[in-house]
């Protein structure tokens, strides 16, 4: 398949879940790949599969977004890249703990992963989108970024800046009146990812809350195409989140309070 048009869709955190679907789909359309993630074994896998699938070219990219060297590496990569039609931040991960029980070094590394190395490369691509008035930036940050929780202050804090960080992006290119780049902050709820599962959550929750990644890819794409700043996949994961937004935050809190029990 020939896709020289299409350019090159560059994913962090794309081993596995969310990142890995959003490489399946973009595979899919034509795209080239750019894949981050800490496993190289795992990204080596899903690049062998998807070149020989669809002819498309894939680069893995093994970097720890928690190092500033990993990050220039990558960096230096998308300044390269032409042209370069998606960068996906999708790297995260959480510890669900108490805030004065957390070892303080994880927490950090997650402010790193989560936020400054969006930041650094989100500042990078969209220079160079900006260039060409081409291109889409798709932050994904979570429903936890929407209302405070217990047990994940660090964690809800760096997805509440992934939207906020995202709005201000928004507002400045239609200020610049640059009408060919996008940007999408993903505000995902419970997801089959193993996530979850890694912070020992995932038996509490009712299976009618999953999406699936898919899903989330689906929902996210989608609103892109129709020029939505946020995406909230799922229709009740969109009434769950308007209807504790529109509650008086000292019931709102007492809700959560409960639920995280």
């Amino acid at each position: 398949m020939g896709n020289e048009r299409k350019g090159t869709a560059f994913i962090t955190g794309a081993s596995s879940g969310i990142g890995e679907a959003y490489a399946r789909r973009l595979a899919g359309e034509g795209f080239d790949l750019a894949l981050v993630a800490r496993r190289k074994e795992l990204l080596e896998k899903i690049a062998s599969e998807l070149e020989a699938a669809w002819g498309i070219k894939v680069s893995v990219l093994p970097a720890d977004l928690s190092l500033r060297e990993d990050v220039l590496r990558l960096e230096d990569f998308i300044a390269k890249a032409e042209p370069l039609s998606f960068l996906i931040n999708n790297a995260g991960f959480s510890t669900a703990e108490r805030f004065i029980d957390a070892d303080i070094e994880k927490l950090e590394k997650m402010i790193m992963v989560h936020n400054l190395a969006t930041v650094w490369l989100t500042r990078v691509a969209i220079t160079k989108m900006i260039g060409i008035n081409r291109g889409s930036i798709i932050n994904v940050s979570s429903i936890a970024g929407v209302y405070p929780a217990p047990y994940n202050a660090v964690y809800d804090g760096t997805k509440a800046f992934l939207i906020l960080f995202t709005e201000g992006l928004f507002q400045e290119l239609k200020l610049a009146k640059v009408s060919g780049v996008k940007v999408q902050v993903v505000c995902p709820g419970y997801t089959r990812t193993g996530f979850h599962a890694a912070i020992g959550v995932e038996r509490d929750i009712p299976d009618f809350f999953w999406l699936r990644p898919e899903e989330v890819v689906n929902a996210s794409l989608k609103a892109l195409e129709k020029g939505k700043i946020i995406c909230v996949p799922g229709a009740l994961q969109r009434i769950t989140t308007s209807f504790l937004l529109a509650t008086p935050r000292r019931i709102r809190y007492e809700i959560i309070r409960r639920v995280e029990r």
